[in-house]
C-alpha cells in the first residue's frame, strides 16, 4: 500500500479540523416552513398536543401548500389547520375557514378565540352551504379536507347533520379551484371494500373507494403519505370518541384539478 508523504498527512490532518466545526454547525434536517410554522410562538396547548398525532408539518410538506396562496379550510372546526396555514401563506395569502352550521355547534365556535383580536389577519371564518359555496370559479389554489369527507355521505337519523349530496358538494370544490390546484385529502380508513357503508356508522370510509371518488370528479392522484398508518387498527371502531380516539389510521392523499 502507498504510504503518504509528510505534506499530504499533514494537509489532511489540517483539513480534518476544519472539517469538524462545519459539520457540527449543520443541522440534522433544515427547518422549512411547514416545520417552522409548527414550533411558531404563541400556539395553543391543545393545538401542541394534536401536532403529536396529525404531523401537520409532514400533510401540509406534500400538499406544497406555499406562500401567497388562497386555501380553503373546509369544514375546520376550531381551525387547527387554519392557523398553520396561515402562517405558511404569509401576508401574501389568504386563508378561508369554512364551517356549515352543524360544525358550527360541534366544534364549539373556538375558531372565535383563534381568531380574536386580529391575531390571524389573512385568516376569514365563513359559514357556509357545502352544496351551494359563495365562491367565484376558479378562485382557490388549494382545499384541505381533513377528517371530514366521510360526513358528506353520513345521513343522520337524529338530523343533527344535514343529509347533503357528495356528488354536488364535490363538484362544488372543484369549481372553486383553480386548473392545476391541489385538494389535500385525510381521512379515517375503512375496510377495504366497504365504498362508503361506514361513514355515519364509525365515520370512516374506504381510501380506495376516495380516490375513485376524486377522479370522476376531475381530480388526478399524484401524492400517498404512509404517515398516519396505524396498521393496529382493525378499522372496526368508531373514530371520534372511545378507545380509538387519536389512534385510528388514516390514509393521507393529494390530488390535482385537472387543467
Amino acid at each position: 500500500m502507498p504510504t503518504l508523504n509528510l505534506w499530504n498527512r499533514g494537509a489532511l490532518a489540517a483539513l480534518a479540523l476544519l472539517t469538524v466545526p462545519l459539520l457540527a454547525a449543520v443541522p440534522a434536517q433544515a427547518a422549512d416552513r411547514y416545520s417552522e410554522a409548527v414550533e411558531h410562538p404563541g400556539r395553543s396547548a391543545a393545538d401542541l398536543k394534536r401536532d403529536a398525532v396529525d404531523h401537520p408539518a409532514e400533510i401540509l410538506r406534500l400538499a406544497d401548500i406555499k406562500p401567497g396562496m388562497h386555501v380553503a379550510d373546509f369544514l375546520a372546526g376550531n381551525g387547527y389547520y387554519s392557523e398553520l396555514l396561515s402562517d405558511i401563506v404569509g401576508p401574501g395569502g389568504k386563508v378561508l375557514l369554512l364551517n356549515n352550521d352543524a360544525y358550527e355547534k360541534w366544534s364549539g365556535r373556538h375558531w372565535q378565540e383563534r381568531l380574536a383580536n386580529g391575531r390571524l389577519p389573512n385568516v376569514e371564518h365563513r359559514t357556509i352551504d357545502v352544496e351551494h359555496l359563495d365562491l367565484p370559479d376558479h378562485s382557490l389554489d388549494a382545499v384541505l379536507l381533513v377528517k371530514v369527507y366521510h360526513d358528506f355521505y353520513w345521513v343522520d337519523k337524529d338530523h343533527e347533520w344535514p343529509k347533503m349530496d357528495p356528488n354536488t358538494v364535490l363538484n362544488e370544490i372543484a369549481r372553486v379551484l383553480k386548473p392545476g390546484g391541489t385538494l389535500l385529502l385525510v381521512d379515517h380508513s375503512a375496510k377495504a371494500g366497504t365504498g362508503s357503508a361506514d361513514a355515519g356508522t364509525l365515520h370512516r370510509i374506504d381510501e380506495a373507494y376516495a380516490r375513485r371518488d376524486f377522479e370522476k370528479h376531475g381530480f388526478s392522484f399524484v401524492a400517498r403519505s404512509d404517515v398516519l398508518r396505524r396498521p393496529d387498527d382493525p378499522r372496526d371502531a368508531l373514530t371520534y370518541e372511545g378507545p380509538m380516539l387519536g389512534k385510528t389510521d388514516r390514509f393521507v392523499m393529494v390530488f390535482h384539478k385537472h387543467s
